[in-house]
């Protein structure tokens, strides 16, 4: 759990530039989505 939070706390990105910003966080849910995807079509 511990190891998950540090890797949450590392994708954060607090930048000042919102569009930065929103891409960073499509960037970061895009890699979610393709890991959810790549696990549920292992399992």
């Amino acid at each position: 759990m511990h190891d998950l939070l540090r890797l949450a706390r590392s994708l954060r990105c607090d930048p000042s530039d919102p569009g930065q910003a929103f891409r960073h966080r499509l960037g970061v849910g895009l890699a979610v989505a393709a890991l959810i995807l790549i696990l549920s079509l292992l399992g």
